[in-house]
């Protein structure tokens, strides 16, 4: 992306912890699917229990949205929102999504962390 980093509301910073302590740093980026990203920021923090499919972790939310802006390719270190799952989802490798999801915002930050997540481990993402 070309977009400058500008400090501005549009981007909102992010940390995803997963329960052993490791930390990862993303940001919510507005413009991508508004709706989405504002209904995330209200639930913050959101915390589940991390499934596995191909080079993606994701956990369900208590976020509830249709599709907005939907894509069916997201790139390495894309962050996205699942309508079908209700899942908050971390593209961590080259893997696409089971079906079309709202991208929310990028990993910024320990992007490989993700690569070591195990099934059912304890992930929260909080505002910074």
């Amino acid at each position: 992306m070309s977009e400058t980093n500008s400090g501005s509301v549009s981007r909102i910073p992010i940390k995803i912890r997963i329960e052993k302590g490791e930390e990862a740093q993303g940001e919510l980026i507005t413009f991508l699917s508004p709706r989405t990203v504002d209904a995330l920021i209200r639930a913050l923090p959101i915390e589940g229990f991390a499934a596995l499919w191909k080079e993606e972790v994701y956990f369900e939310t208590p976020v509830v949205m249709g599709e907005e802006k939907a894509k069916a390719k997201v790139q390495k270190g894309d962050l996205a929102y699942w309508p079908l799952g209700k899942a908050f989802c971390i593209f961590y490798g080259e893997s696409q999504p089971y079906s079309p999801v709202n991208i929310v915002g990028r990993v910024t930050g320990n992007l490989e962390m993700f690569a070591k997540v195990k099934s059912g481990s304890v992930i929260r993402v909080e505002r910074v």
